[in-house]
């Protein structure tokens, strides 16, 4: 048995790693300009990046948005605690908290609550409003607590590409 049928993937060289290192932080990089970055020819560099996309290692490309022009500048965080816990219980909440497009992220964790949401909206009313009609009456939520960002120091989507 090989390591690639091991793991299920295939290993990543370094060529690999510094083409995910540069796609992170320059999505719309042409080919021809990436291949020469990581000295590659423009085909074998497009059929790595193909390779990457096909192996799920690439799971797609994004504009960064800036949230003040989109008028959704506050950043708030909110814990939820659910009153029962079942996996219909959960997969309930999951179903409706999908669907809410100011919910930029939503994570099941582990300690004293059972959700982390990450949201962003205009202004606080618009906060009150999402809290009070929309996240508690999400299906099971019994309790929240929130957090209020006032100052933005870090946020990347870039993931640490190992050596």
């Amino acid at each position: 048995m090989n390591d690639r049928s091991k793991k299920g993937r295939r290993d990543l060289d370094r060529t690999d790693r510094q083409i995910l290192r540069i796609l992170q932080q320059e999505g719309r990089i042409s080919f021809t300009e990436l291949g020469e970055r990581v000295n590659l020819s423009t085909t074998p560099c497009t059929e790595r990046v193909r390779r990457l996309e096909r192996d799920g290692v690439i799971l797609g490309y994004h504009a960064r948005l800036n949230p003040q022009q989109l008028r959704a500048g506050l950043l708030v965080f909110v814990e939820l605690s659910l009153d029962y816990k079942s996996g219909d219980t959960f997969e309930e909440f999951r179903r409706a908290v999908l669907k809410l497009p100011q919910v930029l992220e939503c994570h099941l964790v582990s300690g004293e609550f059972d959700y982390l949401i990450k949201a962003r909206i205009s202004e606080m009313a618009s906060y009150r409003k999402l809290l009070g009609d929309i996240l508690l009456k999400l299906p099971h939520v019994r309790e929240s607590k929130s957090y209020i960002v006032m100052e933005e120091v870090k946020e990347t989507l870039e993931l640490p590409v190992p050596d």
